[in-house]
């Protein structure tokens, strides 16, 4: 049983990425369903499919590489906040990622937001991650 849901999230992509992988199926839930909507926004996946089966579902996420380099568009994802240590930070406290070159997630009272986001609605919240 995984008692991090978004930490396994975070490392399923990882791992596809180090092994060079196209597609990546992920169980679903609605929080990973929000922040996969985030990754394709921001241009780091190129697509993603929701599949229903009876039970919990599937999320397979389609993963971006250069055409030429076949370089990962996702260099880095490190997951800040954990179930040990929250990690939360107001609105005029978020981190810069990468000097503003990548992007922090985070979790809101008006749901799952990049940094950005978050900045120009003057929330804050429980920073989930970092992505570059």
């Amino acid at each position: 049983m995984v008692t991090d849901s978004i930490g396994d999230y975070l490392t399923r992509i990882r791992n596809a990425i180090a092994a060079n992988h196209r597609i990546v199926p992920i169980p679903a839930s609605n929080l990973k369903k929000a922040i996969t909507k985030i990754l394709l926004e921001k241009g780091y996946i190129l697509n993603y499919k929701f599949i229903d089966d009876k039970t919990q579902g599937t999320i397979k996420i389609a993963l971006k590489y250069h055409p030429q380099t076949k370089m990962p568009a996702i260099r880095m994802i490190r997951r800040v906040s954990r179930p040990g240590l929250r990690q939360y930070r107001s609105a005029d406290k978020l981190p810069r990622v990468l000097n503003g070159m990548g992007i922090a997630v985070l979790s809101t009272n008006r749901g799952i937001l990049s940094d950005k986001e978050a900045k120009q609605m003057k929330i804050g919240g429980e920073v989930l991650f970092y992505i570059y």
